[in-house]
């Protein structure tokens, strides 16, 4: 009888199996790569609803509870999204188009950007108001743009090759998500590691990706830190992503040794193969003042405790900071109904390793700080005066919120100290979150504009939170170009990414400052009701199991039933 394999050599197997598969990867034509993709979105259908079950259970609560409703936003749904973008773009390219329309690359002010969103009818019916646009670098012409998207499949194919997904522990998407973009966007096929968080996810994925594994273009394993490494120094690996902390970037490219300060100062990593990450930080919402009204500072409490609570904080793109004008008789309006959401939430655990000590690390630095809701606290820190604050220093990912109050008379002037105030002193440069009203913008359109420009964010929501953009396939997802191995800050590199746009400096969501019909009274007239995302939203897990199943396989009979679900919301 044979000894039972070493985890090693599971490991080692696995990269071989990938090796051995990379070159028909490689060569597996366009209309084999769409038809993957056609069959792998009735696998999401399917077993969607176990998959966000799955979820809800290892949170601590049960698939009806309202909370599950992220569990279908961060999971089947993100990934059946992702899919049909895929295919969107890919379609194009196989029917002899260039994989970006021409009318949507613009060219102005010395700036060239890409409308990425909406991509299609079914987008602006079902996300009506929202948009999403893809900034490119200076310097890059519109026809740069057009002529670089997709390389993959118009001349510039690259080298069979495998790729090591370390998957992060928070959101179930994630995983799939870089795996898809690794294999569709940069040719590679995948090793992918469980996060020891999620790894009962694997079972879920493998069916899903269930040709993909057949077929020697994708391997599962699991593991914690050791595994990881022998994986990202493995000869057999040529490429990583990771999505995680810096500290994880840190120990995998300069160890954890007694040397590891001095090859990070001299740049002699221990792995020097091309690697790309998303790391998280600690992100803005700014809010300017404006002519609110009481149901607008409500509407926004809830947006902004949705991007605080969802998931109980453990994003990596979470609202940790708010930044809000001193000088605006409605800031502590807005806080006082921001302290109302946070108690009306039902309550949940916080179910991410470490974060009760995180916790207890922030109430410990602000012994004066409110705490919020039944079960594990939420907590608001209201006002922060200095910026050396733990919570300006340090990324929580944990249900806590920081407040600090900027200077300036006018709008404009705010803005100015918002944006310096982002760049500046919070580390990080993944998303932020604008809110600004639509007569605010009218009447500064000059200081909103400069604003857009200068905040140094990959991705900048406008009046939504910056997490859109990770969900909707067409929006590149990562850091604010110009991060370094030695300066990792919140990573180097996009994933997600349909249109495989090279050249990217960051990416702008806009939706909607007010609900409808509200918004025809605010000035931004659209048809979408309170989005089903929103923590506060009644309805939320049954609209987006609908939206999840529509995405899947679009049908206009689907179409009734998520419009009826989610005006209830």
């Amino acid at each position: 009888m044979t000894a039972p394999a070493t985890d090693t050599e599971l490991l080692d197997r696995a990269v071989a199996e990938l090796r051995e598969g990379s070159a028909s990867w490689a060569a597996a034509p366009i209309a084999e790569r769409i038809a993957l993709l056609e069959r792998l979105l009735p696998r999401i259908a399917d077993g969607a609803a176990e998959t966000a079950a799955a979820g809800a259970r290892a949170k601590g609560y049960g698939p009806d509870s309202p909370w599950a409703a992220e569990d279908w936003a961060g999971a089947p749904w993100a990934l059946a999204q992702n899919v049909s973008a895929y295919l969107h773009v890919l379609r194009r390219i196989a029917a002899g188009k260039d994989p970006v329309d021409a009318r949507a690359v613009h060219e102005g002010n010395g700036r060239t950007w890409v409308d990425v969103f909406p991509a299609t009818g079914w987008d602006t019916l079902l996300l009506n108001g929202f948009t999403a646009q893809v900034w490119m670098r200076a310097g890059t012409s519109a026809q740069q743009v057009r002529d670089r998207a997709a390389g993959e499949y118009r001349g510039r194919p690259g080298r069979p090759a495998v790729a090591l997904v370390l998957g992060a522990g928070n959101v179930a998407a994630i995983t799939a998500l870089d795996i898809l973009h690794k294999l569709y966007v940069e040719g590679q096929v995948v090793v992918a590691k469980m996060n020891p968080v999620n790894a009962y996810l694997r079972r879920h994925f493998e069916l899903v990706f269930a040709e993909f594994v057949e077929r020697g273009w994708l391997r599962f394993v699991d593991g914690g830190a050791a595994e990881g490494g022998y994986l990202a120094a493995h000869d057999g690996v040529d490429a990583i992503h990771v999505t995680g902390s810096d500290r994880t970037h840190d120990a995998i490219v300069w160890g954890t040794d007694e040397q590891a300060a001095q090859r990070r100062r001299d740049d002699t990593p221990l792995l020097g193969k091309p690697f790309s990450s998303e790391l998280g930080g600690v992100s803005p919402c700014i809010v300017a003042p404006g002519p609110w009204s009481e149901a607008d500072f409500r509407f926004q409490a809830e947006h902004i405790v949705t991007s605080k609570m969802n998931n109980s904080g453990h994003n990596c793109i979470a609202s940790q900071i708010l930044v809000l004008p001193a000088e605006w008789d409605g800031t502590e309006r807005l806080l006082e109904q921001i302290r109302k959401v946070l108690r009306e939430l039902p309550p949940r655990t916080d179910y991410y390793p470490g974060a009760d000590q995180r916790l207890g690390a922030v109430l410990k630095a602000h012994p004066k700080a409110e705490t919020h809701g039944d079960g594990p606290c939420r907590v608001l820190v209201p006002d922060i005066t200095d910026h050396d604050d733990m919570l300006i220093t340090d990324e929580v990912f944990g249900s806590a919120l920081g407040v600090v109050r900027l200077p300036g008379a006018t709008a404009a002037e705010f803005l100015r100290h918002a944006v310096d105030f982002a760049n500046d002193k919070l580390p990080g440069t993944l998303g932020a979150t604008l809110i600004v009203h639509p007569r605010t913008e009218k009447h500064h359109r000059s200081a909103v504009e400069a604003a857009v420009a200068g905040l140094r964010y990959g991705t900048l929501g406008v009046n939504c939170w910056s997490a859109v953009g990770f969900l909707l396939g067409y929006t590149p997802w990562g850091a604010y170009p110009g991060h370094t191995r030695q300066d990792i800050g919140s990573g180097i590199g996009f994933v997600h990414n349909a249109f495989m746009l090279e050249d990217i400096e960051k990416t702008v969501v806009r939706a909607p400052f007010a609900p409808a019909p509200r918004g025809l009274l605010t000035g931004s007239p659209s048809l979408s009701p309170r989005p089903p995302y929103f923590v506060t939203n009644r309805t939320a897990r049954t609209t987006i199991e609908r939206v999840t199943r529509f995405t899947a396989a679009p049908a206009i009979a689907r179409l009734p039933g998520i419009f009826a679900s989610a005006l209830r919301g």
